[in-house]
């Protein structure tokens, strides 16, 4: 501090170079002083080009504290920092695109590349906490008319919603929060959502596992998942289960345990102003359009509604493994769980 103090000194006699030169020094004694990081900032902002300064603005939130931690008298300066590279990477996200061409520019790949480039967007790679299979390609939302069984089970949207509709009245108790740490264990983002009824689920499958009395109440819906290529990993999949969305609540980023299967999703009831994301791409739920993504790229989803969104959600293999990975990933996480 004392340094910010003769920083300040030589700003206010007038020496600019001084005070770049007293900064800089107090930065080589400590990389990581942010308020020192953030008169560097400033400085540049002054004196130097735009680019420049909001590097080092956003250099300035990576390394400080979480906001609602923020000094009160370098608030401000914060938020204009952060303000300032957000408008300066918009600039020349804006650039980038245009250099492009008509041609380039609705493409989704090219897109995504301009973002990250501009420091608008961070790339999304494929991040798995059990099951990582190497090599295959970190894509978002798949085509699902590849999928056979695809047209069959939208054909079916109407009974399985009465099944959904009739277990709300008469299974509501069976809809439990999705979400349930025990307590001691570390929550991260789903503290919100932890043992909450803003995300509660009706299981047909879970990890693997029957459930048969939610089964017996959904005939035509187990049917129809039973006609769909169904992940089978020990102990993981397959999952499916009506996942009931509260309204105003927010599924946070994450990742999912495994790139070898898909998770798909055939909504049911979709009040407006609700959407998905994965990765650099997102999406409404249209009710009866079955879409299918790779869970193991972060992945939200955005109830901003008044009312609930449901859907069945439900695990499917990866298309891009052959039936001999499949039984390799079927070995390998039977395996691991006898370690």
């Amino acid at each position: 501090f004392i340094r910010l103090m003769l920083a300040n000194v030589e700003r206010d006699i007038g020496n600019i170079r001084g005070e770049l030169e007293v900064l800089d020094g107090a930065l080589a004694v400590d990389a990581y002083f942010y308020p020192a990081l953030l008169a560097k900032a400033i400085w540049q902002e002054l004196h130097s080009t735009p680019s420049a300064a909001a590097e080092t603005y956003r250099n300035v939130i990576k390394i400080a504290p979480p906001e609602n931690q923020w000094p009160r008298e370098l608030k401000d300066q914060m938020l204009h920092g952060r303000n300032f590279a957000q408008k300066v990477s918009q600039g020349t996200h804006d650039k980038l695109l245009a250099a492009l061409g008509s041609d380039w520019q609705n493409n989704a790949k090219w897109r995504e590349a301009v973002s990250i480039m501009a420091g608008l967007t961070k790339p999304y790679p494929s991040i798995c906490y059990q099951l990582y299979v190497p090599r295959l390609p970190a894509t978002t939302f798949f085509d699902v008319s590849c999928f056979e069984w695809v047209k069959e089970m939208e054909a079916q949207t109407d009974a399985i919603l009465e099944e959904l509709q009739a277990a709300l009245v008469n299974r509501k108790d069976g809809f439990t929060p999705y979400i349930q740490y025990l307590p001691g264990q570390p929550v991260n983002q789903w503290a919100e959502l932890n043992h909450s009824d803003r995300w509660t689920t009706l299981p047909l499958w879970l990890g693997g596992k029957k459930y048969e009395e939610n089964i017996a109440a959904c005939p035509k819906t187990f049917e129809a998942l039973s006609n769909a290529d169904l992940a089978d990993i020990d102990g993981l999949c397959p999952n499916a289960i009506f996942s009931a969305l509260a309204p105003h609540t927010e599924i946070p980023p994450h990742n999912g345990e495994t790139n070898a299967r898909l998770v798909a999703h055939l909504p049911l009831i979709v009040p407006d102003n609700c959407v998905f994301k994965c990765g650099f791409d997102e999406r409404p739920w249209i009710k009866g359009e079955i879409f299918a993504f790779d869970d193991s790229i972060e992945h939200a989803a955005y109830n901003n509604s008044d009312e609930l969104r449901v859907v069945l959600l439900f695990d499917i293999w990866n298309p891009l493994l052959s039936m001999e990975e499949r039984e390799i990933v079927r070995i390998l996480a039977r395996t691991m769980r006898e370690c």
